[in-house]
């Protein structure tokens, strides 16, 4: 598993943030909830119609910090939990599956007390909300998926030279340990790197980014956290010569039947417009594709008041 601490250039355990890192304040209420055998932390605001918001790589809950109040003061329940094997979540040995993962998702809203949410995903939590959408029908009341195209159109993405190029860095999150080793060094700054190469240039030179930056790299050293997030990579990499890939590939044709809104990045550089533009004949119910000018990989913080004020429409 992960495993930093006692390597030149690692940061010692005893040094490294533990998940009460995350439990960062604001207008928001930290709280767990047990679901589908895991405990999942939340940050959660308001009161009303469930909304609930899943963070991608390598973030956590946080991506959500302007949605959250936003919402909240729109009349809507907005819930921001840490995925499996993020944050201040339980981070179990296995289950970073998608279906797996939207199954934590699906359970989570019955133990929220409700029978469905409008489930809002970006990157990797976008990948679990359009597999919620299709295994789990009954509780996505509506969906809006940013910066992700549909599992199928993805993984045929992959065919086109400029979306492997693009998703390069996968491949090298396939070999065990080293890539764990390498989001806790204390010498290296991958997260940094990441995220400026991925954001839309209007967002990096800014404090925000600047702030972005601190807390996804310190919440990538909690212990187990970095091998969590590698661990979604490494089943997405793995699945697809696997009968259990094969097998959610064929599941994953149901076609979604809840109104979903999409919202991508014009200038994004890892899941690119072309590739995501298509998801619409996965959904039988309506559909909506907005493209946002100049915008990279990281909407709800690069244009987040464009992706609040789509959410709150989407979700009435």
């Amino acid at each position: 598993m992960s495993a930093a601490g006692g390597r030149p250039g690692g940061v010692p355990a005893d040094e490294r943030p533990d998940a009460t890192s995350v439990l960062l304040p604001g207008p928001w209420l930290h709280r767990d909830a047990s679901a589908n055998g895991v405990r999942l932390h939340l940050a959660e605001a308001g009161s009303g119609p469930l909304v609930l918001l899943l963070h991608g790589f390598p973030q956590f809950w946080w991506t959500w910090r302007a949605q959250l109040p936003a919402l909240a003061d729109a009349g809507f329940r907005a819930v921001a939990p840490d995925l499996r094997g993020y944050g201040a979540s339980d981070k179990p040995p296995r289950g970073y599956d998608l279906p797996t993962a939207a199954g934590d998702v699906a359970a989570l809203v019955r133990a929220l007390g409700e029978k469905d949410a409008v489930v809002v995903g970006h990157d990797w939590g976008g990948l679990v909300a359009w597999t919620m959408a299709a295994l789990h029908p009954r509780v996505v009341r509506r969906l809006v998926v940013v910066s992700m195209a549909h599992p199928r159109l993805l993984r045929a993405g992959l065919r086109d030279r400029a979306q492997r190029r693009a998703l390069r860095h996968v491949l090298g999150f396939q070999l065990p340990r080293l890539p764990e080793r390498r989001l806790t060094r204390a010498d290296d700054d991958p997260v940094a790197e990441f995220l400026r190469n991925w954001a839309g240039p209007g967002w990096t030179h800014t404090a925000d980014f600047a702030e972005a930056v601190e807390r996804y790299r310190s919440a990538a050293r909690i212990p187990q956290a970095a091998y969590g997030s590698m661990e979604y990579f490494r089943w997405a990499g793995r699945s697809q010569v696997r009968p259990d890939g094969l097998r959610y590939a064929r599941r994953m044709a149901a076609p979604v039947t809840a109104p979903t809104l999409q919202l991508h990045g014009s200038a994004d550089p890892l899941v690119l417009p072309g590739t995501a533009r298509g998801s619409g004949r996965y959904v039988a119910g309506a559909y909506e594709w907005r493209e946002l000018p100049g915008v990279g990989h990281f909407p709800p913080e690069e244009a987040a008041a464009d992706v609040t004020r789509a959410v709150r429409d989407w979700a009435r």
